[in-house]
């Protein structure tokens, strides 16, 4: 099986480190990764993530998925997945698609990220995918979004103290990281709470693998 995952940012570092973790997840399945073809290199907004979908859509026009059976769309604001879903013949999973549905089975559950402007694109993304009601909110890092994703150590300590004040002060009982450019620290802090944390890049690679028709003694 082969998935390709689009990174709607405009970075290789991201693409890459999110490609190598999809691939950790997953070893018995081969992914490869592309990136925007333009855009901005992180999505902190909602200009941003509209950029981001037309660039997907771009990607995809010029560059038909051929011998994938499914596609990971790799930010969190999932931009294209529907107009993905209308022009592709395979699947199309989105991170926070798959990181909420995930987070859902274990109760009320919030988001964590590091971009206050796309927190109600991602209300509406729970809405539209039927959490509305297990959604508590999206807990934001403290300090600008450029500077705190500058700092792989101190991102990893912003979203650990952000976890911990969405179960203390939230309620909740599972977490997500919201953004693909986040993977790397979300697996940095996976096991350093009391509730799940999702990480939203392997919850894709999963869900896009089950929808392929992936057994899961295949993986």
């Amino acid at each position: 099986m082969r998935l390709l995952l689009i990174n709607p940012n405009t970075s290789q570092a991201t693409t890459a480190a999110m490609v190598g973790i999809a691939r950790e997840s997953m070893p018995s399945v081969e992914i490869d990764g592309l990136s925007a073809p333009f855009g901005v290199p992180l999505i902190t907004g909602p200009t941003a993530l509209e950029i981001g979908r037309q660039a997907v859509n771009a990607l995809i026009a010029g560059r038909p998925p051929f011998g994938y059976q499914g596609i990971i769309i790799a930010a969190f604001g999932d931009p294209a997945l529907s107009d993905l879903r209308q022009s592709v013949a395979v699947p199309v999973t989105g991170i926070a698609e798959a990181g909420m549905a995930e987070a859902a089975r274990h109760g009320r559950f919030a988001v964590v990220t590091t971009t206050p402007e796309l927190a109600p694109a991602i209300a509406e993304r729970a809405e539209a995918y039927g959490h509305g009601d297990l959604f508590l909110g999206t807990a934001l890092t403290e300090g600008d979004v450029h500077q705190v994703m500058g700092n792989r150590q101190g991102l990893a300590d912003a979203l650990r103290e952000a976890c911990e004040r969405a179960v203390q002060e939230m309620g909740a009982q599972a977490l997500v990281i919201g953004g693909g450019p986040l993977a790397v620290a979300a697996r940095a802090i996976a096991h350093s709470l009391t509730v799940p944390i999702i990480e939203p890049v392997p919850a894709a690679v999963r869900l896009a693998a089950r929808r392929a028709g992936w057994s899961s003694h295949s993986t």
